[in-house]
């Protein structure tokens, strides 16, 4: 995991725990003033909300504390590795692209969070500026070539 997405995690468990948590055991309180609880829509659905929210606690949790933090520090690259930035030229149509290559937990391709369990990342890893790369993605074969790689 990069550093940037468990400092993201952390946030969001901060956040889950000492507001969200708190303002659905107060929803709750509430709801139970307002008598029947078998006929108490408020209730079942703060009930419901709280569930979320613990489930979520938990998940987090337990992702935080299997985490391995991957810092490639200040050095600069010469290879693609996890959590590096790279920027390649797509050789059928000459455009480029840039993605980051993170955890599959962090991947997002509409912010160009590039897994490196995906098939492009995993032809990636280990390639350096100038290498070409062939792989087969959804949509067919795609050519690349790597123009650039730098710190996320």
């Amino acid at each position: 995991m990069t550093p940037r997405s468990h400092d993201q995690l952390q946030k969001e468990l901060h956040r889950l725990k000492t507001r969200e948590r708190p303002a659905m055991v107060q929803a709750i309180k509430v709801a139970r003033e307002h008598g029947d609880l078998s006929e108490n829509a408020e209730y079942d659905a703060a009930k419901e909300s709280q569930g979320h929210i613990e489930s979520r606690i938990l998940m987090l949790e337990d992702k935080l504390a299997r985490a391995q933090v991957v810092d490639l520090g200040d050095q600069t690259p010469d290879r693609v590795l996890f959590g590096t930035t790279v920027v390649l030229e797509d050789l059928s149509s000459g455009d480029e692209v840039t993605y980051t290559l993170v955890g599959e937990d962090e991947a997002d391709i509409r912010q160009a969070l590039l897994s490196v369990k995906s098939p492009v990342g995993r032809a990636l890893i280990g390639k350096r500026v100038d290498d070409e790369v062939t792989v087969e993605v959804p949509s067919g074969v795609k050519q690349y070539e790597i123009r650039d790689i730098r710190l996320g």
